[in-house]
């Protein structure tokens, strides 16, 4: 009977787990919704201080624009020389410029630097506010009628949403730059004038729409997880740490999903 019910068991508390963490996330993300109201006044009033927001905005968004910079600006170099050979093959050099836009703009640029800011934001969070919890400063803010959401995860999901749009705008030129650079020193396939016009030529306005929406929905996941196993860490500073590592690999995961169900909505409506 052991063998049987050890398997089903774990299934089971698998499941109740991941029940548990959507659940958890679903309420986190109403009682946002509703602090948000209340701040832009449709809803009762309260105050929040703004320069928490904006502080939130230096530290999880203008932070990251070098790593974000870096890290695309050499995915745009490894994209052109990768593809450049098997297009120059066809006849279709030129082609590159296209695809490596295009790929920006709608997928690469959003998704990528939502993963580096991940890393480099969200388990900064998760610690931060893990720590919070195991110190009990989040009980002595209940214990002043402070609400938590209001004042914690409200400004670091407004940060994190308005950062992941301008890093994502910030990641498609740096991209169509790395790619313009392998292309016209390391291959040599065309000058950087013909680069930068079939790039401009090859994106449309929805192709930097929806690579903006994508942007902002994959800020607040971010902000929304990681202020969530922030909130319920449990076993003092190992539960920290475990919080932490959750938070980079559930992001990961969460953001390569609904980039998978956005790229299936858009390609539905042709956009």
């Amino acid at each position: 009977m052991d063998v049987i019910r050890k398997p089903i068991s774990y299934v089971g508390h698998l499941v109740l787990g991941w029940v548990g963490l959507l659940g958890g996330l679903g309420w986190m993300l109403f009682d946002t919704v509703v602090a948000s109201r209340r701040l832009i006044g449709t809803g009762r009033p309260t105050r929040m201080a703004w320069t928490n927001v904006t502080a939130q905005m230096v530290r999880v968004g203008v932070r990251s624009i070098p790593i974000v910079s870096l890290v695309v600006f050499c995915i745009g170099m490894i994209l052109a020389m990768q593809m450049s050979p098997v297009l120059e093959s066809y006849g279709a050099s030129a082609q590159v410029a296209d695809i490596i836009a295009i790929a920006m703009f709608r997928e690469l640029g959003p998704l990528v630097g939502a993963i580096v800011l991940t890393g480099f934001a969200g388990a900064s969070i998760a610690a931060e506010i893990g720590t919070m919890v195991v110190s009990e400063e989040i009980e002595a803010m209940e214990a002043h009628a402070i609400d938590p959401v209001r004042y914690l995860v409200v400004p670091r999901v407004l940060a994190a949403s308005i950062m992941t749009v301008c890093l994502a705008v910030i990641a498609n030129i740096m991209g169509v730059l790395g790619g313009m650079f392998a292309a016209t020193t390391i291959v040599g396939s065309m000058d950087s004038a013909l680069y930068l016009n079939r790039s401009f030529d090859a994106i449309t306005m929805h192709d930097f729409t929806t690579g903006l929406i994508k942007a902002g929905v994959f800020g607040a996941i971010i902000a929304l997880l990681a202020c969530y196993l922030g909130m319920n860490v449990k076993n003092g500073a190992e539960g920290v740490g475990n919080a932490t590592t959750r938070t980079v690999v559930l992001t990961i995961v969460a953001l390569t999903i609904v980039d998978l169900m956005f790229t299936a909505f858009f390609f539905s409506l042709d956009l």
